[in-house]
């Protein structure tokens, strides 16, 4: 029987081995691709090939912020998925 426990205990650390694991994966590579997205919006802010207010700019800046904050408690809490939907 003490076999048995510390096989189950062994599973469980590996599982939570496992679980960090994937989270490190999926939080390198998401992370990634958000800070690749937000760069490629910047290139808007080229100003040959675009034309835009700074009322555009505040929106736009203020939607990743809200985005950001929502970000910061959904990962210290459990959190529902909201809606993603922006306009200018």
């Amino acid at each position: 029987m003490d076999g048995e426990m510390m096989a189950s205990s062994g599973s469980k650390k590996s599982l939570s081995r496992d679980k960090r694991a994937k989270f490190v994966e999926l939080a390198e590579s998401r992370t990634s691709a958000a800070i690749r997205a937000i760069r490629v919006i910047g290139k808007l802010g080229n100003k040959a090939h675009y034309e835009f207010t700074e009322s555009d700019v505040k929106k736009i800046t203020q939607a990743l912020s809200r985005e950001i904050d929502e970000l910061k408690v959904r990962l210290m809490s459990k959190g529902t998925k909201a809606q993603v939907e922006f306009k200018l």
